[in-house]
């Protein structure tokens, strides 16, 4: 495996393909929740559902010696206004390719019913629980991190709410072969928000394609802003972003 360490403010790793990245990313990751598990009896960890992760929760449920009935899930964003059996939601995804293949102590789904600012309130109760170990996300083509589209606050004193998705968001939906067109796209949508991501205490970021070049490069090299969000990843100490060389082809070296 070929990989690029980009010396930059931000810790980068670059692979050449889209699979090679979720295998590096992996390793990482996997190492990292062996070390907290020797360090902790119990983990929680706070994942991101979207096809840019698939290759990197494929590579990770192989890795050998982790010991999942000690780490609790969470994921980080859902429509509102779905069936709760449709494949689109996040929660279903998450079920088919991670939660219902490791033995978790447990997981929680967000559940936004007919009252997403209840079901926010609740769910952000269960985040605090107890602190948030690992974050595993991504970013979107506008540079969204879970669903805080720009412009995002990123001192959002909300750990978890309600949003509204706009038109670049929703579209990603459909290029992603998630969505048939832009008007099967749910608007609203119940997310973490960015303390809330940027809580955890290490996080883990995969962006592959050619489609994420430009959120790529705003991440890593434009003002830190609500505007891209993902600029926010710049002021965390322990983020390691994976790209692959489609992703990473704007960034300048």
């Amino acid at each position: 495996m070929n990989t690029t360490t980009l010396r930059t403010s931000m810790d980068i790793r670059i692979a050449d393909t889209r699979v090679e990245m979720g295998r590096l990313a992996a390793s990482d990751i996997a190492d990292a929740l062996r070390k907290g598990l020797q360090q902790k009896s119990h983990l929680r960890i706070v994942l991101a559902a979207a096809p840019s992760q698939s290759e990197m929760l494929s590579a990770l449920i192989a890795k050998p010696y982790i010991d999942w009935s000690r780490i609790t899930a969470f994921h980080m964003d859902e429509y509102v206004g779905l069936p709760s059996d449709a494949p689109q939601r996040f929660g279903n995804w998450l079920r088919k390719v991670i939660f219902d293949r490791v033995p978790f102590a447990a997981y929680h789904l967000i559940e936004p019913g007919d009252d997403p600012a209840a079901a926010s309130r609740q769910y952000a109760s269960k985040l605090a629980e107890a602190p948030i170990d690992f974050v595993l996300l991504g970013i979107g083509a506008n540079g969204h991190l879970a669903f805080n589209d720009p412009p995002a606050n990123l001192e959002d004193p909300l750990a978890v709410k309600e949003v509204e998705l706009d038109e670049i968001c929703r579209q990603q939906q459909v290029d992603d072969d998630c969505f048939a067109t832009i008007s099967d796209v749910p608007r609203k949508a119940i997310s973490l928000t960015v303390p809330t991501l940027l809580s955890g205490q290490r996080l883990f970021c995969c962006v592959p394609g050619a489609n994420k070049s430009a959120a790529v490069k705003a991440m890593v090299e434009y003002p830190i802003s609500g505007e891209w969000p993902a600029t926010a990843l710049r002021t965390h100490p322990h983020c390691t972003i994976y790209l692959d060389r489609e992703s990473s082809a704007r960034l300048n070296r």
